[in-house]
């Protein structure tokens, strides 16, 4: 076994696999970039080195620096995670051939066969696994994929050969968007995987986006650990997976799942890794792609297994036979991950950035019948850049059956505490509560077919209002008694029974009666009498409110004259006035909004890729105006109406922060 290991990644990996390292007794060598200096795995590690600076192309996926890290800290094997160097064909050789040390991961052989997405779906048609059709090669221009698209028919998928995680994937449906998905796709590959290889496939909707992970050592035994249902996606992206599939039936499984054993033995394939299937409605399922390297989603396989994944790989990489058989594996229960993003679901989920303020997750361990895991690789006051991935954190839960680890889910959710960016939590928390997916009706248009126009708030019922109602008066309550208090003032307003005004969602309430007797509040709404135990103290960000028997956690933003409420994916800005405050309030002006209809406005902080358009150019809404790149994703700003370019502000390489101008229209 290794004495000491090298990790060649960041965030929550890097930080997931120093844990099993150090339980398992084994060094561990961090390695970061400038942006990361200070960063959470870098203290969690023994060791932690310095490879560049915050661009990844210069750090994290800069080989020589991290092979003369491993050299200098005396690491004798290198994990690398996922992303950046992990399905490299190169690194690996680097890290076996030119450094001699051990790479936890597939043999260079076997990223050659598998991790290339073009070569593994040839692969595939060998093994006589049923494959997409497409154009099994690479792209080679724009003429060439317009005549790939036109054989097969639109809509076809752009796909990167060297990576996955959604990076360089575009749905293109007809031959004008094309070109510019081509243009992205490539950016996007090579900023993340130094890659920029692509070929076309059929798009196939709807579907589930089913994978299978499998496991191998250098001793020629492979097996499968099941299947996980990953349809829940959006810009390509996985939001939450679950195992095992709710639309995955025991014949499928097994066929399924031995085709990618197969496939796995066929390429000699030797440590962790995910077969990937779409499927359709009638449960056919095609290989989509073969991901050589760990997985983000990986726990809850983890959950449900009992397995060690990242252990696994260790010792398999040191040459250890796999301590089990395919009859070993015995999955109990069902878990689910969501992925905790700094992005804004309200606008298309484009990345956000900025620093983390506040960062608190639910304590680990059990929520009535259920276990919950907490992944991440950040700590309150960390900056979300933009030049990575902007996923904090994993949540996972594990229960006996699906309803119990989704109501789990929808608890730890309201838990979690973050500002300072935007995050999907209440997005999250919101599928959590969606009818349809805890029926378990799933498929990859799911997000786009339930939030047709993105993300707000779920709508709230009557039971919440009054919840939210109740939970604003007792913060009102409970800061004026303190303040009260503090400045010795024995009969102050707010002393003892009260009425309020309260506005929420633009429905005024009128709340009367209202005091606070120890932790339990009494009051009037709307006349009716309505109390709950409520646990809270000023400044703290989460108050909890005890409504008939249910205990429900309401996450509390003090804003100026406003209470900023979420739970259960509810959203909702709340006031308390007195009733004098409040009629008052109804004169004050109100502030007119500044027309941007002219400007396109960065719509969050990142780097200009390419302005589409020129200075006096007539465009059409919808056509494409500029590119920037944010978080290792490039995003194409589209024209909201039809209109001409008057003035242009910025050019290729700037840095914008959230609403820059870029560009005016005449």
């Amino acid at each position: 076994m290794f004495n000491k290991i090298l990790i060649a990644n960041r965030g929550e990996i890097a930080c997931r696999i120093i844990r099993t390292a150090r339980r398992m007794g084994i060094g561990t060598v961090a390695v970061y970039s400038d942006a990361d200096r200070g960063a959470l795995h870098t203290g969690l590690a023994d060791e932690a080195v310095r490879i560049g600076p915050a661009p990844a192309v210069e750090s994290y996926l800069n080989t020589h620096a991290i092979l003369e890290a491993a050299r200098k800290t005396g690491a004798e094997a290198i994990h690398p995670g996922y992303g950046f160097l992990s399905e490299r064909q190169a690194f690996a050789e680097a890290v076996t051939r030119v450094a001699g040390l051990a790479f936890i991961g597939p043999s260079p052989e076997a990223i050659a066969r598998l991790g290339d997405k073009i070569w593994s779906k040839k692969l595939a048609k060998d093994a006589g696994v049923p494959t997409i059709p497409g154009y099994v090669g690479e792209v080679i221009d724009v003429g060439h994929a317009a005549r790939i698209a036109a054989e097969i028919g639109y809509p076809v998928m752009v796909k990167s050969s060297a990576g996955g995680g959604g990076k360089g994937l575009r749905i293109v449906r007809s031959e004008k968007d094309l070109r510019q998905a081509l243009l992205s796709s490539h950016n996007e590959a090579r900023s993340s995987f130094g890659d920029d290889r692509l070929f076309l496939e059929k798009y196939i909707s709807p579907l589930h986006h089913i994978e299978v992970q499998v496991m191998g050592d250098k001793h020629g035994h492979v097996i499968h650990l099941g299947e996980r249902e990953c349809s829940l996606q959006r810009r390509y992206q996985k939001v939450m997976e679950e195992t095992p599939s709710p639309f995955v039936d025991p014949d499928m499984r097994r066929a399924m799942c031995g085709a990618a054993v197969a496939l796995a033995k066929s390429a000699g394939y030797d440590s962790a890794g995910t077969v990937e299937f779409a499927v359709d409605q009638d449960k056919n399922f095609y290989f989509l792609e073969m991901n050589a390297r760990l997985q983000v989603e990986h726990t809850i396989t983890e959950a449900v297994t009992g397995l060690d994944i990242v252990e696994l790989m260790i010792r398999v990489a040191a040459g250890e036979a796999l301590p089990l058989r395919q009859a070993d594996v015995k999955p109990k229960g069902w878990a689910l991950e969501a992925r905790i993003y700094a992005e804004d679901p309200a606008h298309g989920f484009l990345p956000s950035s900025g620093r983390l303020v506040r960062y608190h997750a639910p304590d680990e361990g059990k929520i009535g019948s259920a276990t919950l895991r907490i992944d991440t690789g950040v700590h309150e006051g960390d900056d979300i850049t933009i030049h990575y991935d902007p996923m904090i954190a994993k949540v996972t839960t594990h229960a006996p059956t699906r309803v119990e680890a989704v109501n789990a889910m929808s608890v730890a959710l309201d838990e979690f505490v973050l500002s300072g960016i935007k995050h999907n939590v209440a997005f999250l928390s919101a599928l959590t509560h969606n009818a349809r997916f805890r029926e378990g009706r799933l498929s990859t248009g799911f997000i786009a077919e339930e939030f047709p126009q993105g993300f707000k708030s779920r709508a709230m019922d009557a039971a919440a209002k009054r919840r939210f109602v109740a939970a604003a008066v007792a913060a009102k309550l409970a800061r004026t008694k303190r303040a009260s208090g503090i400045s010795g003032t024995l009969n102050g307003p707010f002393n003892g029974s009260e009425r309020f005004t309260v506005a929420l969602e633009a429905t005024e309430f009128a709340v009367s009666d209202a005091f606070l007797a120890g932790d339990e509040l009494f009051s009037k709404i709307d006349g009716t009498d309505y109390s709950a135990g409520v646990k809270w103290r000023p400044g703290q960000p989460m108050l909890r409110i005890l409504d008939q028997g249910q205990e429900y956690a309401i996450q509390l933003i003090r804003l100026p004259g406003a209470y900023q409420l979420s739970q259960g994916g509810h959203q909702a800005l709340v006031t308390v006035r007195s009733a004098r405050a409040a009629e008052l309030a109804k004169f004050m002006p109100k502030r007119a909004k500044i027309d941007t209809s002219k400007k396109l406005l960065c719509p969050m902080p990142g780097l200009v890729v390419s302005i589409i358009v020129d200075r006096g150019q007539e465009v059409k809404a919808g056509e494409p105006l500029a590119v920037v790149e944010a978080m290792k994703m490039e995003n194409v700003l589209l024209a909201e109406r039809d209109g001409t370019i008057a003035e242009i502000k910025v050019r290729a390489g700037d840095n914008l922060a959230l609403n820059d101008v870029i560009l005016e229209f005449a």
